[in-house]
């Protein structure tokens, strides 16, 4: 019998097969390159990883399905949960950081959790975010729509919340700014009714869809752009607020740690290169003195 666990498997594999066909296409040069790992303790992962190509210097599309015993800390300090209930936790991540500056790097994760004996607790999770160097109200305003279009198959009312928890989340408290521009994040999707799962489901199926027609427009839309070196050592500063991110708040970095994933893997996330600099003031009236503006929280569709 199919259970739900290998439904969600196989929606992500499928994913997984879908994405790596699109950024393949789009990059024009490069090819994602397959990683299989096994985690000690029960559990796999397939990471497929591109780099140094023409138009992502790094991307990735990694699947895993992992399980144990005791349940780590990073859902346990958050829920009212056993740590020795026991869990099988599976999902998608995709990170892509392009190599012009003027495109924006891209993040989305969505997963699935189960929890307890027979794993009776069961929930899902995940997002999409735009982190742009450059601010460009017309891509954040493309992302928004898309990602709109798609919660609002599942309620009228989700957009509004996901994308509030969104700038909540994807904010550095102590740069006092968000990572990028936002898009939806929610955690703990269960929906009550005895078709709570099904609806679940079809929304993270409707979500792992609308990645591609989020983005790719974007990139297509800057990728032809010239930059210097300007940019350039632009681009690798604000990459490293992305690792700063990544590193001291990111709850799916530390999961991924926590529960002895492939280092590898769970470290994709992160840019190939980035770079940190002493009391960088940007020049007055540039594109990059207008970027501390544009990280703040509104209104994308009516910006």
């Amino acid at each position: 019998m199919t259970t739900h666990r290998d439904q969600v498997l196989a929606l992500m594999f499928d994913a997984q097969t879908a994405l790596v066909r699109a950024f393949e296409e789009c990059d024009g040069e490069s090819r994602f390159t397959p990683h299989a790992w096994e985690r000690p303790g029960g559990g796999d992962g397939w990471a497929r990883i591109l780099e140094g190509g023409a138009v992502f210097e790094r991307a990735g599309v990694n699947v895993s399905a992992v399980h144990g015993e005791q349940v780590p800390a990073a859902i346990t300090d958050r829920q009212d949960i056993d740590p020795g209930a026991g869990f099988f936790a599976t999902g998608l991540s995709t990170v892509l950081h392009p190599r012009n500056p003027w495109v924006p790097a891209f993040h989305a994760n969505f997963r699935y959790f189960e929890v307890g004996e027979g794993r009776e607790v069961w929930w899902f999770g995940g997002g999409a975010d735009l982190t742009p160097s450059y601010g460009f109200e017309e891509d954040a305003r493309h992302l928004h729509r898309t990602l709109k279009d798609c919660c609002d198959t599942f309620d009228p009312d989700f957009y509004a919340r996901a994308k509030k928890s969104c700038d909540e989340y994807f904010y550095l408290p102590h740069r006092e700014e968000t990572r990028g521009v936002g898009g939806i994040f929610f955690d703990r999707m269960h929906p009550e009714g005895p078709d709570g799962w099904e609806r679940a489901y079809g929304f993270v199926e409707r979500g792992l869809n609308s990645l591609v027609p989020a983005y790719l427009p974007i990139v297509r839309q800057r990728v032809q752009t010239v930059y210097g070196e300007r940019e350039r050592q632009w681009q690798l500063l604000r990459r490293g607020r992305y690792a700063e991110f990544n590193l001291i708040h990111d709850r799916g970095t530390r999961f991924g740690l926590e529960s002895r994933g492939n280092t590898e893997a769970v470290l994709m996330a992160l840019p190939p290169l980035a770079s940190w600099s002493f009391g960088v003031v940007p020049r007055p009236g540039s594109e990059e003195e207008r970027l501390a503006e544009f990280l703040r929280p509104r209104d994308w569709l009516t910006a």
